[in-house]
């Protein structure tokens, strides 16, 4: 039945529940009244198809009209159309002005904005740029949660009031950071939380077969394993086995537990995906297999190995689909020769929730690289390994130790993720080898300069994996001048601004190389202090906050100590002559 009015001490306009398909939705918009004050969280979760979104789009623009600022967020800004095509609805199309803006990727157009006659306003902004809350809105909504990751929900909490909106069943709602690890941190907030769920459905009717069709067909229920089925398996145990289009059609479960455990691993997942897995020509699939279960999978592509004319046109801007890492080092960094050798990139891989930190994802790794691994020679092999994800220090770790280095650092964040994008090579033989040489130099000459630009805001922790995971070596060629201006900061008098140039090529040097093998180790916040003033160029007060120094005296103190034990590793006799005239007694 369907509401037609509001309840009697409803703060929301009649309109928001007369706008409702159902008691569920009602029930939403009531919740979401909650939003009116500070201090509150909403959590709305809903199959496809239950009017969450709408619900949810009704609230903005019930605050809107209030006179609020209300802040939208989504994975995409086609995520939250029909939050703002409700907003607008119950604005008023006279009372309200949008502002919209055309995606050049998918050709659409998306509102942005809306504003609403009294001085509120509905606005959208990307994940990572809401996260800063900035404008201080007075409630945030964000659709489609369990798609993003948790570092940004937790971000943010700090949001006056907000609400989650999330699918229960599909691959926007499959992640088990929403459910279990964000929730929690939720639920210890300072926020009141508040729980809705609809589940009667109005794009179809109740117990409608067209959407449990839809749902089989999408694999929109798809999950892995249940974790008392894959209790006590072991990645030395394992079986690795490919995953062959004709074995996933004949085999649904296995085809359930294989894409299942692939939208787990990643924030964002598409029907194409699933078409992709089971069709498309360059793609394959291997996993670990235990007791019958999949407990690890990962989804490859080939690339490369392309004639001369392909190449060119490639360097030319010409797109060359299924060449991801060959279309950035040709077009991007400007090696016409990078796509001729062949490589194997990995798409996805992942690890059954229950066993994540046991080694299984490092398992099938070495398998992968022991099965294409023959280098140069003919058939299945491949020149080199590849993988580009969203950086983080633990993934940056991870594919490190996996034998992967750093040629790529993106300059731009991913919207939904607000994570800059790494590129890493892992060389199968010489061909490869030659090919990581060239771009891992040049992404060493990149960031000397490139961290003072372009990459002037990434986290200090992915600077330092991503730097830690290069494998050119390091050069540090001073004049004697500078020498005995680095000298002079880190035991005498000196200060870092007679020779930033060579402060930075110690911090690059050292970072690269790492601790080494001798009593050189930089802790922690030495390296951060190194990437923040000293390669980033940031202020050294902001710095000084950052890094918990109690004074900007402190800080610069703390950075002539760092380099001290570069003067070690690195000095020449000259520079050790100079340091004896402030340590000799």
């Amino acid at each position: 039945t369907r509401p037609r009015t509001a309840p009697p001490d409803a703060t929301f306009p009649t309109a928001a529940y007369e706008a409702c398909l159902t008691a569920d939705q009602a029930r939403a918009v009531r919740a979401f009244e909650a939003l009116s004050t500070p201090g509150n969280a909403v959590v709305v979760e809903a199959d496809r198809g239950r009017g969450k979104s709408s619900a949810a789009g009704l609230a903005a623009g019930a605050r809107a009209l209030s006179g609020a600022d209300v802040l939208v967020t989504a994975p995409a800004a086609r995520n939250a159309a029909e939050a703002f095509a409700r907003a607008r609805e119950l604005a008023g199309r006279d009372s309200a002005a949008d502002h919209t803006e055309r995606s050049a990727t998918a050709g659409t157009e998306a509102t942005r904005r809306l504003d609403v006659a009294g001085g509120g306003r509905v606005r959208y902004l990307s994940p990572a740029e809401a996260a800063e809350l900035p404008g201080s809105p007075d409630a945030v909504i964000v659709d489609e949660a369990a798609a993003l990751p948790v570092r940004l929900l937790e971000r943010l909490l700090d949001a006056p009031s907000i609400a989650f909106c999330t699918t229960v069943h599909g691959y926007e709602g499959s992640g088990r950071g929403f459910a279990v690890r964000f929730r929690e941190r939720l639920l210890a907030s300072r926020l009141a939380v508040r729980d809705v769920r609809l589940d009667e459905p109005i794009r179809y009717a109740r117990g409608d077969p067209v959407e449990a069709w839809a749902s089989h067909a999408l694999l929109l229920d798809a999950r892995p394993a249940v974790e008392e089925a894959v209790a006590g398996a072991t990645a030395a145990d394992a079986t690795y086995r490919p995953l062959d289009p004709a074995d996933l059609t004949a085999d649904e479960a296995l085809l359930g537990e294989a894409f299942g455990l692939l939208v787990a691993a990643h924030y964002r997942t598409e029907p194409n995906d699933l078409a992709r897995l089971l069709d498309a020509p360059n793609l394959l699939s291997r996993a670990l297999v235990a007791d019958g279960r999949i407990v690890a999978v990962a989804l490859l592509a080939r690339e490369g190995g392309l004639d001369a004319a392909t190449r060119g046109e490639m360097y030319e801007g010409e797109r060359v689909r299924g060449n991801m890492v060959p279309d950035l080092l040709t077009s991007q960094l400007r090696d016409e020769a990078a796509a001729e050798p062949r490589g194997l990139r990995t798409v996805r891989i992942a690890t059954h929730p229950a066993l994540r930190g046991e080694g299984f994802g490092s398992r099938l790794l070495s398998e992968i690289h022991a099965e294409f691994g023959s280098g140069d020679d003919a058939g299945s092999g491949v020149d080199y390994f590849s993988v580009g994800y969203g950086a983080t220090p633990r993934l940056l770790r991870f594919w490190r130790r996996a034998g992967y280095r750093t040629v790529h650092l993106s300059t731009s964040r991913n919207d939904a993720s607000g994570e800059h994008s790494a590129v890493m090579l892992r060389p199968a033989g010489e061909t490869g080898e030659a090919l990581l040489d060239r771009h891992a130099a040049a992404f060493r000459d990149r960031e000397r300069d490139g961290l003072s630009d372009a990459h002037r805001e990434v986290d200090a922790d992915v600077v330092r994996g991503a730097l830690r995971a290069c494998s050119a070596p390091a050069s540090v060629d001073l004049t004697e001048t500078e020498w005995r201006s680095v000298v002079g900061a880190s035991f005498g008098p000196g200060t870092y601004d007679t020779a930033p140039g060579a402060f930075r090529d110690l911090a690059l040097a050292a970072l690269i190389e790492g601790d080494g093998a001798d009593d050189a180790a930089l802790d922690d916040r030495e390296e951060r202090l190194l990437v923040q003033k000293v390669l980033q160029g940031r202020k050294a007060a902001p710095v000084a906050d950052d890094l918990g120094f109690v004074s900007t005296a402190a800080c610069m103190r703390a950075l002539g100590d760092a380099y001290a034990p570069l003067v070690e590793r690195y000095g020449t006799e000259l520079a050790l002559a100079e340091r004896e005239r402030f340590t000799t007694e």
